[in-house]
């Protein structure tokens, strides 16, 4: 597949467009025209890009590229060596962030409801990012931490009454911990996001609305993941996930 015509793809696909985001969406590096095996992962890690290299990969998909706003431009130490890799071996890199957050249906978001079981009702937050819904049924929250647990593969973080029944919740993944007063005031009983601050655990402490720290890499596996499976599906492409185990 050309290059360009993947690209005319995805931009359809996920819409970067409407998102004011705080990197470059799309092609970040180019290489090669002509794409027959992708990978997609969280971030392009040396790790990722190593990957990328073993299984000769003409392009690299991820949700964490290059280029941050505020960043210090130069080119050295480690960026030298991550864009060395990449245009070494004449690899694209291509990245989505908030696009990949917000997809209806094949973005962290989405994803993270459909590997809880989670009824989505509605949106909120700057750009829409954030997600509202229900549990299925009825849980408390220790019920549902261990829920969580078991889905993503990792111990959250909770801040709250464990035997608390859960049933109206608000989502975002990554590092979302900033909405929580947002959500707090739409009247949820839990927060879920993937990393936590200091400040956090006062505001779910003092209204009594629990706090979900289910971790910044393992609420943002799934839109990556799905789109993979995507690509392959529509594409015609050998397109597979890469996952770089990360703690965080």
């Amino acid at each position: 597949m050309n290059r360009d015509a993947l690209l005319d793809y995805l931009e359809t696909l996920l819409q970067p467009a409407k998102f004011r985001d705080y990197c470059p969406n799309g092609l970040q590096v180019e290489g090669r025209a002509e794409i027959r095996r992708v990978i997609t992962g969280v971030t392009a890690s040396q790790a990722l890009l190593d990957a990328a290299v073993a299984c000769k990969a003409d392009a690299v998909i991820v949700h964490h590229g290059y280029f941050w706003k505020g960043e210090d431009g130069r080119v050295t130490g480690i960026r030298k060596q991550r864009l060395a890799t990449l245009l070494g071996r004449d690899i694209n890199l291509i990245a989505y962030h908030l696009p990949l957050d917000a997809h209806p249906e094949l973005g962290n978001n989405a994803q993270l409801a459909a590997a809880l079981g989670w009824q989505p009702e509605g949106r909120f937050g700057e750009q829409d990012i954030g997600w509202l819904g229900r549990v299925g049924g009825e849980q408390s929250l220790g019920d549902l931490g261990l829920h969580i647990a078991r889905q993503l593969g990792r111990e959250p973080l909770i801040i709250g009454d464990i035997k608390r029944p859960v049933r109206r919740l608000a989502w975002c993944s990554g590092g979302a911990q900033g909405y929580f007063a947002e959500a707090i005031a739409l009247g949820v009983d839990l927060y879920l996001s993937g990393e936590i601050s200091e400040q956090t655990v006062h505001l779910a402490r003092e209204s009594g609305v629990a706090y979900v720290a289910a971790g910044h890499h393992a609420t943002e596996r799934g839109g990556v993941r799905a789109l993979a499976a995507h690509i392959s599906q529509q594409c015609d492409l050998d397109c597979q996930f890469v996952d770089i185990e990360n703690p965080v």
